[in-house]
């Protein structure tokens, strides 16, 4: 591009867009490198046949699983990041989350910084990606210096009625904290939010990455966006000690391709805890022949994803006519599950399940004749996540032939059953008979990924330093959720913008 810029940053989502936002009223030069276009507004954003069944934002990629089989992932390469296409739930993490936890398979290391340290970035987020919630209702709720941005978004009538359900069952639910652009601030919206979890919005409504930090960041001068940009590797001088320049290969548009040299003073990877391992891995040179920064062969390890699955409640009589039931939340069984002293996880509600969603799992439907389409109208949808650990046998490596590897083994699976268990046992009270369908996500599912650049004070336990930068390159930082040491069992979006805001006003003060 002919110029120098103070901050090179991979990767415009939720890491990403929020520093460039961060660092744009600082006037320093700012870069952002991003491997997508801007997603297309257009009458498939909110068509079920094209956004899932022919998966048509999807990137066009595939990784390799521990046994070397292809798959391909849940990700989604635009400006944004993946945050086009997320559900805007914007939790935080418990302060618990920050410190040691037992869990069924093991231990939850610590984090190298506690909750406080987080908690004024926490606030600003939420503020700048517009979320609506309401303090003291959720049970395990960290300690919070504001209120909520706005106020929560109400239930709809079948909605409210669950969560009157849960609280004669003894259970405390509360509204599920949501990222949304409303133009009066009072809790109701002139548009549709019903095709909002896992659907791009046309409208701006969702507060997504693009709108919320990308956009207002682009107005400065001194950031730029360079979009269908791929990096490819990042080259230090020869002591190994600095990145002076990333190599990106660029779609140009008459189809050619070219491979450009972006020279800068710093450089940020936040491509995605996956990519972001891989590149740093592809960027070996005779200072890194193991890849950058990884003296301690760390980069990459300890992937997790957390235990992520869904369970949809059938009822026989009670309809569900909601257009946007994520509205809905419960953490009783967060700490401790029923029974035990240990952790299980989150309950939320998720969007609704078209019927071509279902129609894979009708087989599990008992009543011969009904058709999905009324298994869907009386379907309630909950998202079940319990934590994974940071086992370091969980990887992204690179295979000789450059591809990508994902080995990935479930680890602490029984918090997610006994969770999933607990919930089933409620929901059979509530309506004795009632069904179930289901599904787990796989190696596939990557939309929670974290955990491979972890950081630490231990610069032989750890890839990065608690300000998120490399130990062995002084200009190298991250700031997606790779720099999870653990990853606690709530959505990662809140804490990966939390903490580029944090790296952010670091790097402010770094380039005086």
């Amino acid at each position: 591009m002919g110029q120098r810029f103070d901050v090179v940053i991979v990767g415009s989502g939720a890491g990403g867009g929020t520093l460039a936002l961060r660092l744009a009223p600082s006037g320093k030069r700012a870069l952002l490198v991003e491997r997508g276009g801007f997603l297309p507004r257009e009458r498939e954003n909110w068509d079920p046949a094209e956004v899932i069944g022919k998966a048509r934002y999807r990137a066009r990629i595939r990784y390799l699983d521990a046994a070397g089989e292809p798959f391909e992932p849940f990700a989604h390469h635009w400006v944004g990041g993946a945050t086009k296409m997320y559900g805007a739930a914007l939790l935080r993490l418990r302060e618990s989350d920050f410190g040691a936890v037992r869990h069924h398979d093991g231990i939850s290391p610590a984090w190298p910084l506690g909750y406080a340290d987080f908690e004024p970035y926490y606030t600003e987020a939420e503020r700048i990606y517009s979320v609506h919630g309401q303090r003291r209702e959720d049970p395990c709720e960290p300690f919070a210096s504001a209120p909520f941005p706005h106020p929560p978004l109400p239930h709809e009538p079948r909605i409210a009625r669950l969560a009157e359900d849960f609280r004669a069952n003894g259970l405390r639910p509360f509204p599920l904290p949501l990222g949304v652009r409303l133009p009066d601030g009072r809790g109701s919206s002139p548009v549709t939010l019903s095709l909002f979890d896992g659907f791009p919005d046309p409208t701006g409504t969702k507060a997504d990455a693009q709108v919320c930090a990308v956009e207002p960041a682009l107005r400065h001068d001194n950031v730029t966006l360079m979009k269908d940009a791929l990096a490819e590797r990042l080259v230090t001088d020869a002591s190994g000690r600095e990145v002076v320049a990333l190599e990106v290969r660029r779609r140009l548009p008459d189809g050619s391709e070219a491979t450009e040299r972006i020279e800068g003073d710093v450089f940020v990877v936040a491509c995605g805890a996956i990519e972001s391992a891989a590149l740093l891995l592809r960027s070996r040179s005779d200072a890194h022949p193991n890849g950058l920064g990884n003296r301690n062969g760390l980069v990459g390890r300890g992937y997790m994803a957390h235990q992520n699955g869904a369970l949809l409640w059938v009822s026989r009589g009670t309809r569900n006519d909601s257009q946007l039931q994520k509205t809905l939340a419960m953490t009783d069984w967060y700490l401790r599950g029923p029974g035990s002293e240990l952790p299980c996880g989150i309950v939320q509600l998720m969007g609704r399940s078209d019927p071509s969603d279902l129609r894979p799992l009708m087989p599990g439907v008992t009543d011969a004749g009904r058709s999905v389409e009324d298994v869907a109208a009386h379907t309630v949808d909950f998202w079940l996540t319990a934590e994974d650990l940071p086992d370091d046998d969980n990887r992204v490596s690179i295979t000789r032939d450059g591809s990508v590897q994902v080995t990935y083994r479930r680890n602490n699976a029984e918090a997610y059953r006994r969770l999933r268990a607990a919930l089933f046992e409620v929901l059979s009270r509530i309506e004795p008979d009632s069904q179930f369908l289901g599904y787990e996500l796989g190696v596939g599912g990557v939309s929670h990924q974290n955990g491979t650049l972890r950081f630490g004070h231990d610069p032989d336990a750890s890839v990065l330093d608690p300000f998120c930068r490399s130990h062995e390159v002084h200009n190298l930082y991250a700031c997606d959720a790779s720099f999870f040491p653990s990853c606690g069992a709530v959505n990662p979006s809140l804490t990966i913008m939390a903490n580029a805001l944090r790296v952010g006003d670091h790097l402010v003060e770094r380039l005086g």
